[in-house]
């Protein structure tokens, strides 16, 4: 109950930092109100997943979820189905964006996620739902060379796609079609969140702009909303005026990314790897390994094979910090400022040491 949650609140804040306490606040406060309303509407909520799936059976089969969302595995007439619920608003938002993002990796056939369905409103009050494949996984183990080889197959999928393209087809900057078109501008055609924050994927023809504006800015403006922070505020500018040294010779070709791989968003089961909860755009992939490389879960042998495919180019130690802080930035804004020394870390030495 609410009321036991609380005293054991109590007797963990005695010996947990400053950090964890503002990290698990958050959590205890989502994970209360959807479990609330959980109890309080079952019957409705097993009326609509009956009638969108089509079954008259629906058996709880366990599930799951983080600090955003809470998950849960129905055994029905047509099979196993998972559903992904959130109850704050903007959670359509947020599952309209996840369904894209599957949708899209779906499409290239480089590696395995689940199948999504369809986003739903939560008929319980505010928030919505995402109704997917029930996939059966465990920890990444046998094949973490194999994802490694297959997200490199990602990143490159688009650049194939326009070398096949250069044969007649026109350029295209939308994407989003069942058969992967080209993609030219970086972005992507509809909103993803990263977490529970919304990402701006307008669509742009400049990598470096895109990355300061729509990611780090993003972010940044954030921090600045709810912390007042002096010292980022000073920091950006420099910061901002150095981005396209760190982008000197190199040219930046749009890469359908997951957006948000870190260890908890990767499995596999007995038929290789899988990925889930995408927030995916057409970005610089060496964006993706930041995330990938920070909070484990990632052996040795996933970024050799990753980076046996797609070798780390010159300057990639300076840039692989710098998406690196757009991460630290983004679980500042969701966790509080237990990410703030990482986040400044990074933003000093960068101006300072590149």
């Amino acid at each position: 109950s609410h009321q036991i949650l609380v005293v054991r609140w109590k007797l963990m804040s005695l010996c947990l930092t400053q950090a964890k306490l503002t990290f698990l606040t958050r959590c205890l406060n989502i994970w209360g109100r959807l479990q609330g309303r959980r109890t309080t509407h079952n019957v409705t909520m097993e009326d609509l997943l009956k009638r969108e799936l089509n079954t008259t059976k629906l058996r709880p089969i366990g599930g799951g979820g983080g600090c955003i969302n809470r998950g849960e595995g129905y055994e029905t007439d047509h099979g196993k189905f998972f559903v992904k619920m959130n109850g704050e608003r903007g959670a359509r938002v947020m599952f309209e964006g996840e369904l894209a993002s599957l949708e899209a990796i779906a499409a290239t056939g480089t590696v395995t996620v689940p199948k999504p369905m369809k986003v739903l409103d939560d008929p319980r009050g505010k928030g919505a739902m995402l109704i997917m494949e029930h996939v059966d996984m465990g920890g990444l183990r046998s094949y973490a060379d194999k994802l490694g080889e297959q997200m490199a197959r990602l990143h490159l999928y688009n650049e194939e796609v326009a070398k096949k393209a250069a044969a007649g087809s026109s350029r295209v900057g939308q994407g989003g079609d069942a058969t992967p078109a080209y993609v030219s501008q970086f972005g992507f055609h509809t909103t993803t969140c990263c977490g529970a924050i919304p990402q701006d994927n307008s669509w742009s023809d400049d990598w470096v702009s895109f990355y300061a504006v729509k990611k780090l800015k993003l972010q940044l403006d954030l921090v600045e909303k709810d912390y007042h922070d002096r010292e980022t505020r000073e920091l950006w500018p420099q910061l901002e005026r150095k981005l396209p040294k760190f982008f000197e010779g190199l040219e930046v070709t749009p890469s359908l990314l997951h957006g948000d791989l870190w260890g908890g968003n990767a499995a596999e089961n007995d038929k290789g790897p899988v990925i889930f909860d995408p927030a995916s755009f057409y970005g610089h992939h060496e964006f993706e390994m930041a995330i990938a490389s920070m909070f484990g879960g990632f052996g040795g042998r996933f970024f050799s094979a990753y980076y046996k495919i797609l070798p780390k180019a010159s300057g990639w130690e300076a840039r692989h910090e710098l998406y690196k802080l757009f991460h630290y930035l983004n679980h500042w804004n969701h966790f509080g400022s237990s990410y703030r020394g990482s986040s400044l870390s990074i933003m000093k030495s960068l101006v300072k040491d590149y």
